[in-house]
């Protein structure tokens, strides 16, 4: 089996030796090579033909948003950001994200020697989760990110442990048809791998007047509330980190937490948002497949499912309960997706009402919301 060849770029000769221990320990990484700054890099890219690179983000001589927009623009790769856990690294991670890198993974800021190979095994598996991701998906992004920049603005680890389903933070049961009537509609979104720029999209293409929407992304509990703030400042919808007992109101976008689950519950004719620090659900917490369960169950027909790029298979089962109410659902192509695991399983579960493109799912949300 031919090893999927890694190139690490960090300033850190700690970090450095790290990482190469780390993805050495798979048999299918190999380490081809390190580079202690941007300039080096761009000759061993040369030289060693990587099929991935992990890159620090801040760097002597040149940053690696910098070197990622050269790289992009000249000889396109997958890439794996490590980023520290800051409200800064996070802004930047985005922004990385927006260029074409393909995920990112936090490096701890404190005591990172006895702290960072609780890491491997999600480093590892982004690795080769970005290896898998072609050449022309890295051009679109980066076409998308040179799009974006001229147009004017819009006014932690995760360790390998058992798989518990949705069964283990909500249990089943049927919508309550007597609930309160209301004709108000939520917009239920899950994503994972890609699903930050995914999001983005979406939401920078829908009106201030879209009904309430509430979004499981998975993403570390440090990076959640800047990317609620970062879209916030790129919606003409209000964008929320979602606290428990929040409202949920039209006009306005409910992010989970990066360390709890969100839930969606009626309080008589509203709809209010829950928190739940129960176990992870197919390893994730947030999970989407716990989102959507309480939706089916509180919100019923009045729901919109959506399920966007993602590795696994988190939100598939889940959007196949919302299409049993009738709630209408729609799904990522394949083309689009970054990786196209979770909406490609919610297909192949005959989940999705809809199959649709990135740039027309947001239309596709108001069609079903004007029903």
């Amino acid at each position: 089996m031919k090893k999927i060849k890694v190139l690490i770029v960090d300033d850190s000769a700690l970090v450095r030796k790290m990482l190469q221990e780390m993805l050495s320990s798979d048999p299918e990484l190999e380490v081809v090579g390190t580079a202690s700054d941007p300039y080096m890099a761009r000759e061993k890219i040369k030289e060693l033909h990587p099929d991935v690179l992990t890159l620090d983000i801040e760097m002597p001589r040149m940053d690696g948003v910098t070197f990622l927009k050269n790289l992009m623009r000249l000889h396109p790769l997958p890439v794996v950001m490590v980023s520290t856990l800051t409200e800064r690294g996070a802004d930047i991670t985005f922004e990385a994200l927006e260029l074409g890198a393909v995920d990112f993974v936090t490096k701890p800021k404190i005591d990172l020697v006895n702290t960072f190979e609780q890491y491997q095994a999600e480093i590892c598996r982004k690795v080769k989760t970005a290896a898998r991701v072609s050449k022309i998906m890295l051009e679109r992004k980066y076409a998308r990110y040179i799009q974006n920049a001229q147009k004017p603005k819009a006014a932690q680890s995760i360790s390998v442990t058992e798989k518990l389903s949705v069964d283990a933070v909500i249990e089943k049961k049927s919508f309550n048809r007597r609930h309160f009537k209301t004709t108000d509609k939520i917009v239920a979104l899950g994503a994972s791998t890609g699903g930050t720029e995914a999001i983005k999209e979406v939401l920078m293409k829908l009106p201030a007047s879209a009904p309430g929407i509430v979004i499981t992304q998975h993403i570390p509990a440090a990076f959640s509330q800047p990317f609620a703030q970062r879209m916030d400042s790129l919606s003409a919808m209000t964008v929320l980190q979602a606290e428990d007992g929040q409202q949920i109101l039209p006009g306005h976008v409910y992010i989970a937490p990066g360390d709890r689950h969100l839930l969606v519950e009626r309080d008589g004719a509203r709809y209010v948002c829950r928190l739940n620090d129960g176990p992870p659900v197919n390893r994730h917490k947030p999970s989407v497949d716990v989102m959507f369960r309480s939706v089916v169950q509180n919100v019923g027909p009045n729901a919109i499912g959506v399920l966007l790029t993602g590795m696994g298979d988190d939100g598939a089962r889940g959007l196949k309960e919302l299409q049993g109410v009738d709630a209408p659902t729609i799904a990522q192509d394949e083309k689009t997706s970054v990786v196209w695991g979770m909406p490609g399983e919610a297909v192949k579960l005959g989940a999705a009402d809809s199959i649709l493109p990135l740039e027309s799912i947001a239309q596709r949300i108001l069609d079903y919301a004007a029903k």
